[in-house]
């Protein structure tokens, strides 16, 4: 069970390495490379890692996040002192060290915040009741950002087509790289009820929201504009439109009311025929009839 301590130094960084004989066990991250982030806004940067030894609850650990070879430039740290003053109240530890998850969120992104930023972890652990400490910082996996002036625009996606008097959806997208404060959607029309909202991950650090509006369209609505935009945190609004063609039924019905009324008027028109028809079909059979009857009283009479 020996461990050994060595360090360096010569780049500005203590860097502590603890080798165990435990298998699989090691000092290692996993941090998002590179993210864009919108100035005025927020960004989430996802950051896992791992330690030798036993697991340690978060009361054990002390994450800092540093510039790349300059460790006493942090960024984020409890000790809100030890901070920079341009980072000061504008960073926060989301990921629960505990856990083994060191994501850090920056708000109020400013311009110069591009990083790189590096994470490093203390472990406070007692033995024979003396506390020490082991810090590890992950040079090698260090959290650039790109810098970008405005949020993009959101997508809009229809669904097949719009028929009147039938449920129909228009879907508003967005790409952001904050979930912890998601863009705000609003629509030009439809209330909230018509209104519902997924969020979901798309690639490390990216992040999709997407707000779907179900509504009935109506005749009038044909040839009109949608109109979603997005806000994002910090304040800053992106939109885009789409003309909504409407399918009217209308168009059906003045096909098959002619057609029906036509054949209706002939229907109407047939019986009538055929009833006056039947008519003097019977006052000829009767004239026919008197006349027979009036030729047989005159040949009686004759011979006579």
């Amino acid at each position: 069970n020996k461990r050994s301590n060595c360090s360096d130094n010569s780049s500005g960084i203590m860097v502590t390495c603890i080798c165990s004989p435990a298998l699989g066990e090691k000092w290692t991250a996993s941090v998002v490379k590179s993210l864009e982030a919108v100035v005025g806004s927020c960004v989430v940067l996802p950051c896992s890692f791992n330690y030798p030894g036993t697991l340690l609850p978060t009361s054990r650990l002390r994450g800092i996040w540093h510039r790349i070879k300059k460790d006493e430039e942090i960024v984020y740290s409890e000790d809100n002192t030890r901070v920079l003053d341009s980072f000061k109240g504008r960073t926060n530890m989301i990921g629960k060290l505990g856990d083994k998850n060191c994501t850090l969120e920056i708000t109020d992104v400013k311009d110069h915040d591009n990083g790189p930023f590096c994470f490093r972890i203390e472990l406070v652990k007692t033995h024979d009741n003396k506390e020490t400490t082991e810090k590890y910082s992950f040079v090698g996996e260090c959290a650039q950002l790109k810098m970008r002036k405005d949020p993009p625009e959101p997508e809009l996606f229809q669904s097949n087509t719009a028929v009147q008097g039938k449920p129909y959806s228009v879907t508003c997208s967005v790409h952001h790289t904050c979930p912890s404060h998601v863009p705000v959607f609003t629509w030009s029309r439809g209330s909230k009820d018509d209104i519902i909202h997924i969020q979901k991950p798309i690639l490390s650090g990216i992040w999709e929201t997407q707000s779907i509006m179900v509504f009935i369209p109506e005749e009038n609505d044909d040839h009109t504009e949608i109109t979603c935009t997005a806000t994002f945190n910090g304040g800053k609004v992106t939109s885009r439109s789409i003309q909504l063609n409407v399918k009217r039924i209308g168009n059906i019905y003045h096909i098959i009311i002619p057609v029906t009324v036509a054949i209706g008027m002939a229907v109407i028109f047939g019986v009538i025929c055929i009833a006056v028809m039947e008519k003097y079909k019977n006052r000829i059979a009767e004239l026919q009839s008197r006349e027979g009857s009036m030729f047989n009283r005159l040949s009686r009479m004759s011979r006579r």
